[in-house]
């Protein structure tokens, strides 16, 4: 490794401790997150002596954040209409308790099966929009936040379609849909209900000034329209994995579709209302509304991640870290360690370098351990999954809440899902 790589990582590490200490420097994650990805690319450019070579490298690595970052956007567009309309008054209707505990064990099983059908990033974007309907207390939110990312990563996991990292195993070959789902259900589960049971016995009570209190007395839109936007919103998302599946195109072509979809539906059942009255309820509105510093916090972070795959530092980590553990179990259980501080995309993408299908063959146990591993170790910290920034960015969750509050309940359930997963393995094969 060369001078320049070395001070590239020093300046990785460097941003990544101001986006944790955002509360104690006063500096927004997102400003610390992009100047990050920048200083990176910029110092991995300036050692070079092909600057062309490198800027193509970026403009191919920005096709793919970009495909993130749109998808990104369509859905919390989506999920922004939907709240608009008092869409979600529908799901809290169905949810006839205001008990906490039960209510957190809607909300995960909810999530865990829902990001299975959809993806974890979709999924917590919906429910963390859900519960900001459901309960006004701060901490109780915060909470039920921390459990919604455990719930998601644990539930796509599972899926081929619920998590990035699993889908790419998928397409390229190591995984078949349906032994993932029968391998890694129970090892999931448990990763969700180990701290989901711990949680349950700190609760008591019933959740305060909930939706299920006050919000019928604020609706704003007709029966019709809360059924139809939040019906078509749903629709729009179940819609994008079925669109992937059926044209192979990336998963944002397909959210991207569905809002024009929904775009032109809302303004075809508010087209008899003056532009006044209507406003609020256009997606328009809702562009304005959802989180781009959020967003732009997610562009560093991938930028930043990008700039070291490129530099072939991760790589060379990989490499490393096969050298000095040398046992398979331990290196992919690692992984998940390091999918908390690391995206766990380019992670997986070097394990599916470094090891080829010809010595470990498709539905191979190491293929399925890093599917588990990867989609759950993210849990561990917030910033350590899509799933986890995009929450950390809608309800402000600081870093070192959720390290005291939800990282080892994380990692009881990481650690009981790895076991679960290594005792099917002993029994079955």
């Amino acid at each position: 490794m060369n001078n320049m790589n070395t001070i590239i990582i020093f300046v990785f590490i460097f941003g990544y401790a101001a986006i944790v200490m955002e509360n104690i420097i006063k500096v927004n994650k997102a400003a610390s997150a992009l100047l990050t990805g920048v200083l990176c690319w910029t110092l991995y450019i300036v050692s070079s002596s092909d600057p062309q070579s490198i800027s193509s490298k970026l403009m191919e690595q920005l096709g793919e954040i970009s495909g993130i970052l749109f998808f990104l956007m369509g859905a919390m567009t989506v999920v922004e209409l939907i709240a608009s309309h008092n869409g979600f008054e529908i799901i809290s209707n169905l949810i006839s308790s205001t008990n906490k505990r039960k209510l957190l064990w809607i909300i995960c099983f909810l999530t865990f099966f829902l990001s299975a059908v959809l993806d974890n990033l979709t999924t917590t974007i919906v429910m963390i929009s859900l519960l900001r309907k459901l309960i006004s207390d701060k901490n109780d939110k915060m909470l039920f936040a921390g459990m919604v990312i455990i719930a998601a990563n644990a539930g796509g996991a599972w899926s081929p379609i619920g998590d990035v990292t699993t889908t790419m195993l998928w397409i390229g070959g190591q995984v078949t849909s349906m032994n993932i789902i029968l391998k890694l259900f129970l090892p999931s589960l448990v990763c969700l209900l180990i701290p989901l049971v711990i949680v349950s016995f700190t609760l008591k009570g019933n959740v305060e000034n909930s939706i299920f209190q006050k919000e019928s007395d604020n609706l704003t839109t007709t029966p019709f329209e809360r059924n139809a936007i939040f019906f078509f919103g749903l629709g729009v998302l179940f819609f994008v994995p079925l669109f992937k599946s059926l044209t192979h195109l990336p998963p944002f072509m397909g959210m991207l579709s569905g809002l024009g979809l929904i775009w032109l539906f809302s303004e075809f059942i508010h087209k008899n209302k003056e532009d006044s009255e209507k406003g609020v309820f256009t997606v328009l509105n809702a562009l304005k509304k959802i989180d781009m510093p959020s967003i732009l916090f997610f562009l560093g972070i991938l930028i930043s991640i990008a700039a070291l795959q490129s530099t072939g530092i991760l790589s060379h980590f990989a490499v490393v870290m096969n050298d000095k553990i040398g046992n398979i179990s331990y290196e992919i259980f690692s992984i998940g360690f390091l999918s908390a501080v690391v995206d766990n995309v380019p992670l997986v993408g070097g394990a599916m370098g470094m090891y080829d299908l010809n010595t470990f063959p498709v539905n191979h146990f190491l293929w399925e351990f890093l599917s588990y591993c990867a989609g759950t170790g993210g849990s561990l910290l917030v910033i350590g999954s899509a799933s986890g920034i995009a929450a950390m960015g809608m309800e402000r969750i600081e870093f070192f809440w959720y390290l005291k509050r939800i990282s080892w309940l994380a990692l009881l359930g990481y650690l009981a899902g790895a076991l679960t997963y290594m005792t099917e393995q002993s029994i079955i094969g």
